[in-house]
């Protein structure tokens, strides 16, 4: 489906793009003919992507990054920025997934989720205006409702939203468009919810029994959410959060 857009010569960032959702929308822009770069921290799973992105033929930047950390991201994204030459798209997609209503959540879900957003838009802010490029936000649907699970993450997802529209009023002056998507519950190898489906099933089956089409969403599909709002064809949408869930909110 990647083949219904054309990205060629346009250069791709992708913070948490090593797998799952982000290494779906990096394959996806490199699919489409984007010159890609991702982070992650696992430096084998991210080569491993890297590759993947490569074999496509466009130029594919890979770089290990601690996301909570801002002077590492500040780094990485310079590193990315003259690997390809520039940037286009900025997409945020990490998550430290912080649940327990302590500290430690709270501080993983800030620094993670929020801050590596605010701390990665500007640093590629320069480069952004130049291009009259785009920004796309990984939220939730959590940030949608109430999240007794997980406090922190419900309550910085929801922030992350807010935050995609204040920078949307922001950045228009730019010329810089700045979106986002909040997926349901996203299945795939060695993800949160393949985990669960082993160790934790009850909670897994609440979810697949809150989506009416009877199962759990595939990467990709939030993967070409992002690919829409990026490409021309969404070129009159800034601020919104486009909802990915298969009806689970419902």
């Amino acid at each position: 489906m990647a083949m219904a857009f054309d990205f060629t010569g346009k250069r791709a960032v992708i913070c948490g793009g090593s797998r799952g959702i982000g290494r779906s929308i990096a394959l996806g822009l490199a699919e489409a003919g984007a010159a890609v770069s991702i982070c992650a921290r696992g430096a084998e799973t991210l080569e491993r992507t890297r590759a993947e992105i490569a074999a496509f033929g466009h130029p594919a930047h890979a770089g290990v990054c601690d996301l909570a950390d801002g002077a590492a991201i500040a780094r990485y994204v310079a590193d990315a920025e003259a690997a390809l030459g520039g940037i286009d798209i900025l997409v945020n997609n990490a998550s430290g997934f912080g649940s327990s209503d302590d500290e430690k959540g709270w501080g993983i879900s800030m620094a993670v989720d929020m801050m590596a957003i605010v701390h990665a838009t500007h640093a590629a802010l320069p480069a952004l205006k130049q291009a009259k490029g785009c920004v796309v936000n990984t939220s939730s649907i959590s940030g949608l409702r109430a999240a007794a699970r997980q406090p922190p993450y419900g309550a910085i997802k929801a922030a992350v939203i807010h935050y995609t529209h204040t920078q949307a009023a922001m950045y228009a002056k730019d010329g810089i468009r700045v979106n986002g998507v909040a997926p349901g519950s996203i299945e795939f190898p060695g993800g949160l919810w393949d985990d669960r489906k082993t160790n934790n099933p009850a909670l897994y089956n609440l979810a697949l029994n809150s989506i009416p089409f009877g199962r759990l969403g595939h990467p990709e599909e939030v993967a070409n959410v992002v690919l829409f709002l990026a490409s021309p064809y969404a070129s009159w949408i800034t601020g919104q959060t486009i909802v990915v869930d298969g009806g689970q909110l419902l």
